[in-house]
């Protein structure tokens, strides 16, 4: 191997100079043109038949938010904790982002070895036999608790999760008393109207008043939060008593409580579509902010997905419940799309200090370039 000339690497590192330099001309373009960071592009969709100027009048005056995680002391959930709380230091400086501080609300009762890494709030599970193996009932129970004893300085919370990587800068995208939050496909309020009128009854109006939502992602008012709250974790509650109810919504059941008890309140949430993405459904990060992990991503070696059957390659995190993915995790196969390679990244290569996904990505051709 001979070595390189001296004008070859002179050429490469004004070549990178370049393009660093009109990327960075690109986006400051774009915030002086948009006074935003993000693209004009973003689609979302506004449920909330107010004009846009009585939402301006709504407007709070502190918009950062609080970053709150409810989280066990499951090693299972422990790992995803580190992960989750590792990019959102990473991104919460960053231009463009609204963050403010972090609590992981701990609700196992006793404190555990992840205190002095992550801010943490020890509050109590439901009694013994209440949830019923659904563990997920102790969230909106977790949140109730934490609300009593809460002393944050932001006027907003981001309801999050353990299997969340932030991986754009998110601005609160909340409007004022107007909460913001990812709509999900699979909650379908009008199709369940029979079940939801058990607690959502006539003389409240259309079940359609019920957004598609779950209570995560969500940016919402603390205030508005405490009044929601306790009649999530009471509708919960009563949902997985009703046999009917609980064989219908399943693992979604308490996704369905928060959306009934935020209608109950009078309360409209604006939904952001590129709130979240979903690996391996999603395809691309893009303008995107928050890969939430919880589909396994299975593929051949040809890079086709194989869902429904153990892939030649996969990445599950169920595969990982005494602890986190091995940092040597094999490279995805060729083919394999953007938001699951990013995945990959994110979960395994931890100590990477540039959060861009397609950073990422780039580094990630090249190394497939190498190998082949």
């Amino acid at each position: 191997m001979g070595r390189a000339s001296p004008l070859l690497l002179v050429l490469l590192a004004l070549g990178f100079f370049l393009a660093t330099y009109n990327l960075i001309t690109m986006v400051v373009h774009n915030k002086a043109a948009s006074g935003k960071w993000v693209m004009d592009g973003l689609d979302w969709f506004d449920p909330i038949t107010g004009k846009p100027e009585e939402l301006n009048r709504v407007q709070a005056t502190n918009v950062k938010y609080h970053v709150i995680l409810t989280a066990t002391d499951a090693a299972y959930s422990k790992w995803q904790c580190r992960i989750m709380y590792y990019w959102y230091k990473k991104v919460r400086n960053m231009d463009g982002s609204d963050m403010g501080g972090f609590t992981r609300v701990l609700h196992s009762g006793s404190p555990d070895d992840l205190m002095a890494e992550i801010p943490t709030v020890v509050v109590d599970s439901l009694p013994d036999g209440l949830d019923r193996g659904y563990i997920v009932l102790n969230r909106p129970w977790a949140f109730v608790q934490w609300l009593e004893k809460a002393t944050i300085d932001e006027e907003y919370v981001l309801m999050a999760e353990p299997d969340h990587i932030f991986v754009n800068p998110l601005p609160n995208l909340a409007h004022g008393d107007h909460p913001a939050a990812f709509p999900f496909f699979y909650i379908k309020p009008a199709e369940n109207e029979k079940i939801l009128r058990k607690y959502y009854p006539e003389e409240k109006g259309p079940v359609t008043n019920i957004d598609p939502i779950g209570n995560s992602p969500v940016i919402i008012k603390k205030s508005i939060l405490e009044k929601i709250a306790p009649t999530w974790m009471n509708i919960s509650l009563t949902m997985k008593d009703d046999p009917e109810t609980d064989k219908a919504f399943g693992w979604v059941l308490e996704m369905y409580a928060y959306a009934v008890a935020s209608a109950l309140h009078g309360v409209r949430h604006i939904l952001h579509k590129d709130f979240m993405l979903q690996p391996p459904w999603d395809l691309e990060v893009g303008r995107k902010y928050i890969i939430h992990y919880t589909y396994g991503c299975d593929y051949n070696m040809k890079g086709e997905l194989t869902y429904g059957k153990i892939g030649e390659w996969r990445f599950d995190k169920r595969s990982y419940l005494r602890g986190p993915p091995p940092r040597n995790l094999s490279l995805p196969p060729q083919g394999v799309p953007e938001s699951v390679v990013c995945l990959w990244k994110y979960c395994t290569y931890r100590p990477f200090t540039i959060p861009g996904c397609l950073v990422h990505h780039f580094f990630v051709v090249l190394l497939f370039t190498s190998v082949n």
